[in-house]
């Protein structure tokens, strides 16, 4: 893993990602990606469904640009074989409703790994250089591609609430937790092999 600095915006490269901050530009290929039922519907009942028309250049312009980096980071995922085209997200945040971290995926890019590889920088870095000690988690119950991305970086499942997404037949949330020193262990332990 490459990590490039910049003064306003923590950038990272994984072996097919690049993973960068979000701007005005990346509306069409957020839009094309993201406003998919089939990506939407595991998300929290706050997302609007129908997406209202400007929704991502509205939600870019009022929730991304201004809270970048003011304990809010939000990356863009892009493939390096095609580094102009936004396929997903990773949202971190400081203060826990409870969870600490949302993603979501173009479906053209399910079952490949991609979440899986994106979320380990952004986890390192959150543990390492913004000073979380711990992350939590969260997912619908059944969302079983959400809940691999928990396994496979080490989180632990501590709890099942009720809770209310887009798809009014996920009813519950798992969360997950995931803290500093088990991720330090894990992550040493993957990077040595």
């Amino acid at each position: 893993m490459v990590v490039v600095f910049n003064m306003k915006f923590q950038k990272f490269e994984t072996k097919r990602l690049i993973l960068k901050e979000i701007t005005i530009k990346d509306a069409p290929s957020y839009e094309k990606n993201f406003v998919d039922y089939e990506v939407i519907r595991h998300l929290a009942s706050t997302v609007p469904w129908p997406y209202p028309p400007n929704g991502i250049t509205d939600f870019i312009s009022n929730i991304i640009l201004p809270n970048q980096g003011n304990e809010r980071w939000f990356w863009g995922i892009y493939l390096k074989s095609n580094p102009s085209e936004l396929v997903g997200v990773v949202d971190l945040w400081r203060n826990g409703r409870p969870e600490n971290r949302g993603f979501w995926l173009a479906k053209k890019l399910w079952g490949q790994g991609i979440m899986t590889e994106a979320v380990e920088p952004i986890i390192n870095y959150a543990f390492n250089e913004l000073g979380f000690e711990k992350l939590v988690f969260a997912n619908a119950v059944g969302n079983i591609a959400s809940r691999r991305v928990k396994e496979k970086t080490c989180a632990k499942l501590i709890d099942v609430k009720p809770a209310k997404f887009v798809d009014p037949k996920y009813t519950e949330h798992e969360i997950w937790e995931l803290n500093k020193q088990d991720w330090i262990f894990f992550y040493s332990a993957k990077t040595e092999v």
